[in-house]
């Protein structure tokens, strides 16, 4: 796998796109839709638990530690971009795919 335009490797660290459905029945990784990983959190768009939702459901799906996925951009939007330091692009392409397929 190379990088992609909502996968790419910045430096030591990968930045994806996500786009984020808040209020969801269940917090999922559900695929790449348009130029970003569509990811549906249950916390409501309100004083950031959207955006610690989102961080929090990447960190597990990516299998690294919480403190390794920050938010780089979008804290208000549903578009964000995120940031994992210690992975490589290919990597996180090929665990997010595995998230999306366990479920």
């Amino acid at each position: 796998m190379s990088a992609t335009a909502h996968v790419r490797q910045y430096g030591a660290a990968v930045r994806i796109t996500v786009r984020v459905q808040p209020r969801a029945s269940r917090s999922a990784v559900e695929g790449v839709r348009g130029d970003a990983w569509r990811v549906r959190v249950q916390a409501p768009p309100v004083a950031g638990a959207a955006n610690a939702a989102v961080c929090r459901l990447l960190a597990d799906s990516l299998r690294v530690p919480r403190r390794h996925v920050r938010l780089i951009s979008g804290s208000s939007a549903r578009t964000k971009i995120i940031e994992i330091d210690g992975m490589s692009a290919d990597d996180v392409e090929a665990r997010l795919v595995a998230a999306m397929e366990d479920r």
